[in-house]
């Protein structure tokens, strides 16, 4: 599972090139979006997907001792270690200028660590923490790294990183279900990862179904982190937009492929990356901000940027 991150890439390919050359090559969503951000911005950006990139590549690759390098660092990141490498120094150098918090980042290895044994994610609840742990934190830790000094926009930032991977879940069920991971909930769909590996006709319908409520939840989460962008300072605002419009677009598309989840991964092509561009113009405009709304943190309750009720 790409985790909080839309392309793969081997582990090799993400710790030796610059920031922008990984998110150019490996991000192009991202990379689209980072454009509209300036140089010091985008460079943040780029360091920050960098290391959630390395992360990723390391949880998802087959590394005998993955799990174990994993754990190296999130003792780094909790400050029970001196060193984990270069890619996690170069982390903490990025959060403690920009004051990202690093129980996110913990939290973030949490999730990569869950990856490393059989998923079988049995209801809602325990899906949208999954996300938080590895995209709701990425969203929280993009925040700092965008010189976001609205308290109020962790919540909103959280609802994109969730809607994003729900995202990623809609449209990998077959690979992941390829390597044992069922990320829909049995609650949704009572076949196991075995079954839907298979994409026998007999469970296509079944699995469509799941897909479907999976883009209809990450709907919710993209309703909602568009009214936060607004939180954003205003050249940060145009390219999260940017980046929220297009990968909410395949989804979309996928939708316009009528949910044929066993075909494989759909993409956003570059025309449609222009026209969702010039639509994001148009949310620039000033609007007020509501409150966020509770319920959708009602299962996220204890993790990092989620207001205690």
């Amino acid at each position: 599972m790409e985790n909080s991150l839309p392309d793969s890439s081997t582990p090799s390919s993400s710790q030796s090139s610059p920031p922008k050359q990984v998110l150019a090559r490996h991000g192009k969503s991202f990379y689209w979006a980072s454009l509209f951000l300036g140089t010091t911005l985008a460079d943040r950006a780029a360091r920050l997907y960098q290391f959630c990139r390395f992360v990723d590549d390391l949880a998802d690759g087959d590394l005998s001792d993955r799990q174990e390098s994993l754990e190296d660092i999130r003792q780094r990141l909790s400050g029970q270690s001196r060193n984990a490498g270069a890619e996690t120094e170069a982390f903490i150098e990025l959060a403690t200028d920009n004051n990202i918090p690093l129980i996110a980042a913990r939290e973030l290895l949490d999730g990569m660590l869950k990856d490393q044994q059989p998923i079988d994610v049995q209801d809602k609840a325990e899906l949208l923490r999954y996300c938080h742990a590895v995209a709701g934190t990425v969203g929280l830790m993009m925040c700092r790294v965008l010189n976001c000094q609205h308290s109020r926009a962790d919540s909103f930032a959280i609802d994109l990183g969730i809607a994003m991977q729900l995202t990623n879940i809609s449209r990998d069920v077959l690979e992941d279900a390829k390597m044992g991971r069922r990320y829909v909930p049995a609650s949704w769909v009572d076949l196991s990862a075995a079954e839907i590996a298979e994409a026998d006709t007999s469970c296509h319908n079944a699995v469509a179904k799941g897909v479907e409520q999976l883009l209809d939840l990450a709907e919710d989460y993209y309703q909602s982190a568009l009214l936060g962008i607004q939180l954003l300072p205003f050249r940060s605002r145009f390219s999260i937009n940017v980046a929220l419009r297009i990968y909410r677009q395949i989804g979309w598309v996928l939708r316009r492929r009528k949910l044929r989840w066993w075909q494989g991964r759909v993409y956003v092509n570059n025309a449609e990356k222009a026209l969702l561009s010039l639509r994001s113009l148009m949310d620039l405009r000033p609007r007020a901000v509501p409150q966020h709304r509770a319920e959708l943190h009602q299962y996220l309750q204890g993790l990092a940027g989620v207001d205690s009720k």
